[in-house]
């Protein structure tokens, strides 16, 4: 009867052992799980201008899912910007919208003033505004060269100089949003390929210029992408979609989803020893 009792209170005591045990690796896998799902952008913040549509906006939720505060920039379209927004908290990140048109010294001031009120500082800036007017050499006006230069190279000047304000000691990332057609050379295309050169030699020339503060400075070159602007413009169906998808290697045009990434990417710790890289991202097309 002793022996009987005393192999049950073993029995008892190992089990509970155990049991004690087992919570014990459970909840040690539990947090090098929550470890290993830590969010890459966790802390930081990013300004992303023309983020209201298109290749903007895909990069603003992209970042925003990694873990990153986010200023949605618009010119005009507030709607999209609000939805943006909308999309971004409605899954637990940190966004908010701010009106500016970055061509504009003024606009650029009030951006950052409101992205230092929100958010107190810049990790990261996606220079992502821009505009394209095609026009064959015998219909460019002083206007058509000077509205795009005027938004997509001097934009991107001044917007990054006042994110140099509120960049950390740490340093952060500069990614610039150029184009393929800096390689593929369209007709038609002069002033709007002239001013994407001017952003792959502006990459370049920032790299080295800001490389002593710990600022990386990148360019991301797509190709033909899917978006408001090149469905509006007649760019992603027709002849233009059938010549890309007859061309490129891929065999298709481009979505926003196949940009996103790699602004995570550069965004990221996962690139600290890459600057003054141009990414083309085309399906190939060279």
């Amino acid at each position: 009867m002793v022996q009987l009792y005393n192999n049950n209170v073993l029995t008892n005591y190992i089990g509970s052992r155990l049991f004690g045990l087992q919570i014990f690796f459970q909840l040690h896998n539990l947090f090098i799980l929550e470890n290993s799902m830590t969010k890459k952008l966790e802390g930081k913040v990013a300004v992303v201008t023309g983020a209201s549509k298109g290749i903007g906006a895909a990069i603003a939720k992209a970042l925003a899912s990694e873990g990153a505060s986010v200023v949605v920039n618009y010119a005009s379209s507030k709607n999209g910007a609000d939805a943006t927004v909308t999309e971004i908290t409605g899954k637990g990140g940190k966004a908010v919208a701010v009106q500016g048109d970055v061509s504009k010294q003024a606009d650029i001031t009030r951006l950052f003033a409101e992205t230092k009120k929100a958010y107190g500082h810049v990790d990261i800036l996606v220079n992502n505004a821009g505009i394209y007017d095609f026009a064959p050499l015998e219909q460019i006006t002083e206007e058509h060269f000077h509205k795009q230069f005027n938004l997509n190279v001097l934009g991107l000047l001044l917007s990054t100089k006042e994110a140099l304000t509120l960049f950390p000691a740490t340093g952060g990332s500069v990614i610039n949003i150029s184009s393929a057609v800096t390689t593929l050379l369209p007709p038609n295309s002069a002033v709007y390929t002239a001013t994407k050169g001017a952003v792959d030699a502006l990459t370049g020339v920032l790299a080295k210029e800001l490389g002593a503060r710990r600022i990386r400075v990148n360019a991301i070159n797509p190709g033909l992408i899917a978006t408001e602007g090149t469905n509006s413009a007649g760019f992603a169906e027709g002849d233009m979609k059938t010549w890309f998808e007859t061309t490129a290697p891929l065999g298709r045009i481009g979505q926003v989803d196949d940009i996103a990434p790699t602004a995570v990417y550069l965004a990221s710790e996962d690139s600290k020893y890459i600057t003054g890289e141009t990414i083309e991202i085309a399906g190939g097309m060279r």
